[in-house]
């Protein structure tokens, strides 16, 4: 792994960590009974920190297909098509 794949990796890890951090303080929110706005709002912002993690997963395998491809047309066309897919299905 390149210096600059394990940097983008270890930026997706701290946001999961970050994210895994603010799920406890909504379960923390709702064991207190607070209001509904509040922990909805904490949940927004989590759905939010969550799909910019799996854009930046998107955009590694994209940069992947291109900064690595392989020799087999085929297969590279495949790892291109399986990368439009993870798009879609964001």
């Amino acid at each position: 792994m390149n210096k600059e794949k394990a940097g983008c990796s270890k930026q997706i890890l701290n946001r999961l960590k970050r994210a895994e951090g603010q799920m406890r303080g909504i379960q923390k929110m709702i064991d207190e009974g607070q209001d509904c706005f509040d922990i909805v709002t904490q949940l927004s912002a989590v759905r939010s920190s969550i799909d910019r993690t799996m854009g930046l997963v998107i955009a590694e395998n994209i940069t992947d297909c291109f900064e690595n491809p392989v020799v087999d047309e085929a297969e590279q066309q495949e790892r291109l098509q399986h990368a439009l897919e993870m798009i879609i299905k964001k």
